[in-house]
This record gives structure tokens, C-alpha cells and sequence, in this order.
């Protein structure tokens, strides 16, 4: 893989390209979220696995991922907020 030789591109080349690796890491934190949570709350919520969920099953599903959503939001602002004091200490 060929490196990137940042100091070549101009300040609007940067900034793209940190844009762009942005929008991976958050597409990459997405794709996380939603493997974990669906792995976490399956295992939770189905015991037995069959062509359709009972209704305490869906209820299950429902409240474990909103329970994940929140829990996963809390710390992306707290971390969010630590960086950002940490960037301002500096």
C-alpha cells in the first residue's frame, strides 16, 4: 500500500482527506454498534430461536436496544467531552 505523503498536499487536500477519514471511522463505529448490539441482545432476549418472535421476545429486543443505544451514546459524549477538554488543556 502506498503511503501518504501528506506534506505534498495543500491544506484543503488535508482537510478532505481527514474528512473522509472521519466519515470512515464513523461508518466503522456504526457497523460496530450494530453488530454488538445485536449480538449482545440475541443472546439475551431469544432462548430459542424459531421462525418468529413472541411478543416478549420483541419487547425484550426493544427495551435491550434502547438500553444499548443510551448506554453507547453516553460514553461517545463523555469521551467526546474528554477529548475535547484534553485538545483545550493543550
Amino acid at each position: 500500500m502506498d503511503s501518504l505523503n501528506t506534506e505534498r498536499m495543500s491544506s484543503s487536500q488535508r482537510e478532505v482527506l481527514m474528512d473522509q477519514v472521519k466519515q470512515q471511522i464513523i461508518i466503522a463505529n456504526t457497523q460496530e454498534l450494530l453488530t454488538k448490539m445485536g449480538e449482545k441482545c440475541f443472546s439475551k432476549c431469544i432462548s430459542k430461536p424459531g421462525s418468529s418472535l413472541d411478543s416478549s421476545e420483541q419487547k425484550c429486543l426493544a427495551m435491550c436496544m434502547d438500553r444499548y443505544m443510551d448506554s453507547w451514546n453516553l460514553v461517545s459524549r463523555t469521551y467526546t467531552s474528554r477529548l475535547q477538554r484534553e485538545k483545550n488543556f493543550h
